[in-house]
């Protein structure tokens, strides 16, 4: 594996890095490897939420489920009493 030294990097910028790792329960250096991971290898798992709910769902035959007739409104109760 092949390892990469950052130079320069704002004072906030590691502090808010340190804090975002302290709550993943990770090292600063994991929690870099885990931030280069998620935006330069997109997964299956970051797809349009639509396209994931399909997918999962596309075995059940959703479009032969009959669907209910709607039950009638009920009157709101009279508040001005």
């Amino acid at each position: 594996m092949a390892s990469i030294t950052v130079r320069n990097i704002d004072e906030s910028l590691k502090t808010k890095l340190r804090l975002q790792s302290a709550q993943h329960g990770c090292s600063m250096e994991a929690e870099v490897r885990n931030i280069l991971r998620q935006v330069l290898l997109p997964s299956a798992a970051q797809s349009d939420f639509a396209v994931r709910v399909h997918q999962r769902f596309a075995a059940l035959n959703m479009d032969t489920l009959s669907i209910p007739s709607r039950q009638e409104v009920r009157t709101p109760p009279d508040m001005d009493i």
